[in-house]
C-alpha cells in the first residue's frame, strides 16, 4: 500500500488573519473614542477625522502610484494612520496643518522607508511630535465647551501655574474635559482596548508593564504627591496614557515580538513617560516615551530572544 505526502512551501502553520483584518479591529476598537470625541467637540473633531483618513489614504495612494509601487491602501493601515492622527490633535487645529501633518507621517515616516513593515517609529505619533514642533501654539490649544483652557492634566502638573484650579475625577474618567480629540474619555479607550484584547489583536503586557511601572513610580516618588491616590488615578485618566498604551505602544511594527521585550518595552516606557511628566516641561510625554522607546526596539529584541531549546553557548577553543 503506498502513500503520498505531499509536501509545500512554508508557512505550513497558516492563519486567517491577515494585515486587512487586524486594521479592520483597530479601527472598530477606535470608534468609541471617536464618537465620543465628536460629541465632546463637536463638528471641528468630525471634520478632523475625515480629513485625516482621507489624507492619509490619499498620501499613501498617490505616492505608490507615482513610484510604481504596489497599491495597498486597502489594507487599511494608512487610514488607522490617519484616524490616530486626528485623536491625537486638537479640534481647533487648523486642517492645513492636520493635512501637512498626515503627509509627514505617510510620507516620511513611512513610505520612505518601505511601506507597512519597515517603519522604525510609530507614524501617527513621529506626526503628533513633528507638529508639537512645528506648530507649538495651536497644538497645545484647547477649548472645551466654546473655552479656552489648560487640560486637567496641565492643572495638575507639579509646579504647574493653575495650581489651585479644581479637577473631577469622574469627568477625566467620561471624558467631559479639555484635551485632544481621542484621549479624553478613559472609558471609551477602555472598551476599545477590550475589544483588541479579546479579539487577541494586542497582548495585555505592553499596557501592563507602561501602565503599572507608570503607577508605580508616580504613588511612591511624584514630587508633593507621594502616595497620594486621588493624584495617581488623575495621572492615569488624564493625557494621552491609555491611548498610547494600548492603541500605540502596542503597534506590531515598532514594538518588540518577544515576550520578555514586550515587558521590558512597556517598563521604558513607564519609566520615561514619569520623567517626562514630573519634571519635563510639557505636562503630557507619552508621544514622545513611545517615540524614543521605539529606537530602542531593535537593542531591546536582541537582549531578550529567547534562547532555542538545548542551546549551548560556544566555547573557545585553546590557542
Amino acid at each position: 500500500m503506498s502513500e503520498k505526502f505531499h509536501v509545500s512551501a512554508n508557512p505550513h502553520v497558516r492563519s486567517k488573519v491577515t494585515t486587512a483584518s487586524i486594521m479592520r479591529d483597530v479601527l472598530i476598537a477606535l470608534l468609541p473614542a471617536a464618537a465620543f470625541g465628536v460629541y465632546n467637540f463637536g463638528v471641528p473633531a468630525l471634520i478632523r477625522i475625515i480629513v485625516g483618513i482621507v489624507c492619509s489614504v490619499a498620501f499613501e495612494g498617490l505616492y505608490e502610484y507615482f513610484m510604481h509601487k504596489k497599491l495597498t491602501i486597502r489594507d487599511c493601515s494608512a487610514a488607522v494612520t490617519g484616524l490616530l492622527i486626528a485623536l491625537n490633535i486638537p479640534s481647533t487645529l487648523p486642517i492645513f496643518m492636520e493635512i501637512v501633518g498626515c503627509a509627514f507621517a505617510i510620507i516620511i515616516v513611512k513610505q520612505l522607508f518601505g511601506g507597512l513593515g519597515q517603519n522604525f517609529m510609530n507614524p501617527a505619533l513621529a506626526a503628533r511630535c513633528f507638529m508639537l514642533i512645528g506648530y507649538t501654539q495651536a497644538m497645545t490649544t484647547f477649548a472645551f465647551d466654546g473655552v479656552t483652557g489648560p487640560t486637567p492634566l496641565a492643572i495638575i502638573k507639579p509646579g504647574s501655574d493653575y495650581a489651585g484650579q479644581g479637577v473631577d475625577l469622574l469627568n477625566m474618567f467620561i471624558g467631559r474635559t479639555g484635551g485632544v480629540i481621542g484621549e479624553t474619555s478613559v472609558i471609551c479607550l477602555l472598551i476599545g482596548a477590550a475589544y483588541l484584547l479579546v479579539r487577541k489583536v494586542i497582548s495585555i503586557k505592553i499596557p501592563a508593564a507602561y501602565i503599572g511601572t507608570f503607577a508605580i513610580l508616580i504613588f511612591l516618588f511624584a514630587p508633593g504627591h507621594h502616595f497620594d491616590g486621588m493624584f495617581l488615578a488623575q495621572q492615569i485618566c488624564g493625557g494621552g496614557l491609555m491611548l498610547g498604551a494600548f492603541f500605540m505602544a502596542t503597534d506590531y511594527v515598532t514594538s518588540p515580538n518577544s515576550p520578555m521585550g514586550q515587558v521590558v518595552f512597556g517598563i521604558i516606557l513607564g519609566i520615561l513617560t514619569f520623567l517626562f511628566r514630573m519634571y519635563g516641561s510639557n505636562a503630557e510625554g507619552v508621544s514622545y516615551a513611545i517615540i524614543f522607546t521605539n529606537l530602542l526596539v531593535p537593542l531591546i529584541e536582541r537582549l531578550t530572544v529567547p534562547k532555542p531549546f538545548g542551546y549551548r553557548k560556544p566555547v573557545k577553543e585553546a590557542k
